[in-house]
């Protein structure tokens, strides 16, 4: 996993982009289980959390030293590394689930501890990860080593005391969502009132109470009575940031919908409908697969949202559905190399995008159709006049991944 920095210079419109560090081996043979299958920085980007194939966890905290620098480089040490998900057997269907985390989504922090969503393709689970440096020394129903003390020789009562202790970073399982998805999950958002949150596969998006593992509520269910007839999926999903009855999840067909869950509990009607009509002179064979949307994020502002295909990047407001405010083709060469990226399945892969804290700037991944494993992260300079400013460095997924620090 590697690390970037930017820093403005020439007006505060250029950016110089700087390497940081990286953590993990480089190495040419990486295991399997140690791809890193998802990121996600905490809210304030003290913490940033990976999640890979063999279903571990692991959260990088920001150095303390490093945040009163000018020039912040963001460097990341390990926080504390955990066990999410296990490999499990559907025996009903006959089903291997694979234990790689899908997606990871933190909660806003309410107290000293912290709290995350971790999700493989049937599980979610939240997690607290706290600390410790106290214990609590003085028992007297049992001995300094833990053992039972004899009842009938205790002749005094003692006051328990808390006694210093190095550092323990603690990781606990607290809810587990399980039994509602018979696809693959494939997003998960959580909701403004920080009470709720989604979770969407192929077909479906449920809404899930953060204290009920029980059950959930459907509010989008795609499937045809025949299913023949089905044209399109559900690819991802994502709150509002500021209104809890909004979301938008988007289709394989490069669409996107809008829905309010104050309409109906049913949300089979969409509020707004946003597509971009498709120019029939640019037509081919591959079209349809690569305006499939793999991702979607609203602005912070809730104003615009983000699309993103496989190989371009739009900005949308929400007030306007017939077509994007702004489009960036992200690699625009890939598209003469479609052949050689359909023939080794390249062109299935699915790529995420964000915005950066101010919502000026956004971030992309674009595949490499020469080796699989390589990708380019592409960072744009959003901007009221629709210029493009990017920078792409290559770099590595087996072994790290690139981000952009504030």
């Amino acid at each position: 996993m590697a690390a970037s920095h930017q820093s403005g210079v020439g007006g505060g419109n250029d950016f110089q982009w700087c390497f940081s560090q990286v953590k993990g081996a480089i190495d040419e043979d990486v295991a399997e289980a140690d791809i890193i299958s998802t990121v996600e920085f905490n809210y304030s980007g003290e913490l940033l959390a990976t999640g890979d194939k063999g279903g571990r966890v692991v959260i990088f905290q920001r150095e303390q030293e490093s945040k009163n620098r000018l020039l912040s480089r963001g460097e990341y040490n390990v926080y504390s590394t955990f066990q999410s998900h296990e490999p499990e057997f559907d025996y009903l269907k006959s089903l291997e689930i694979e234990e790689k985390i899908n997606k990871i989504r933190w909660l806003p922090q309410q107290n000293a501890a912290h709290f995350l969503l971790s999700a493989n393709d049937k599980t979610i689970k939240l997690w607290k990860i706290s600390e410790r440096d106290k214990r609590a020394e003085g028992y007297n129903l049992k001995d300094e080593d833990g053992r039972p003390r004899d009842q009938f020789r205790i002749t005094t009562l003692r006051v328990p005391v808390l006694m210093p202790m190095d550092l323990m970073v603690e990781a606990s399982p607290r809810r587990i969502f399980a039994n509602a998805h018979t696809y693959h999950i494939n997003s998960i958002s959580v909701n403004s009132d920080y009470e709720t949150y989604l979770s969407a596969d192929d077909l479906r998006i449920n809404l899930w109470h953060l204290e009920i593992t029980d059950r959930s509520f459907n509010i989008v269910d795609i499937k045809p009575a025949n299913m023949e007839e089905l044209t399109e999926v559900i690819t991802a999903a994502e709150c509002h940031p500021h209104q809890c009855n909004v979301f938008v999840y988007s289709s394989s067909k490069g669409t996107i919908r809008l829905c309010d869950m104050r309409a109906a509990a049913l949300c089979d009607r969409h509020s707004k409908f946003f597509e971009e009509p498709e120019d029939p002179s640019s037509r081919s064979f591959f079209s349809e697969i690569i305006s499939s949307i793999s991702d979607v994020k609203f602005s912070h502002s809730g104003r615009y949202m983000m699309t993103r295909d496989y190989l371009s990047v739009k900005v949308w407001d929400l007030n306007m559905e017939n077509r994007p405010v702004e489009t960036y083709q992200v690699h625009e060469y890939l598209r003469s190399k479609l052949c050689s990226l359909y023939e080794n399945d390249c062109i299935f892969d699915k790529f995420e995008c964000c915005w950066n804290g101010s919502d000026r700037q956004s971030l992309g991944w674009n595949p490499d159709p020469s080796d699989k494993r390589r990708t380019s992260v592409i960072a744009i300079q959003v901007s009221t006049k629709g210029k493009l400013n990017s920078a792409i460095s290559q770099v590595r997924l087996e072994v790290y991944w690139t981000f952009i620090c504030d």
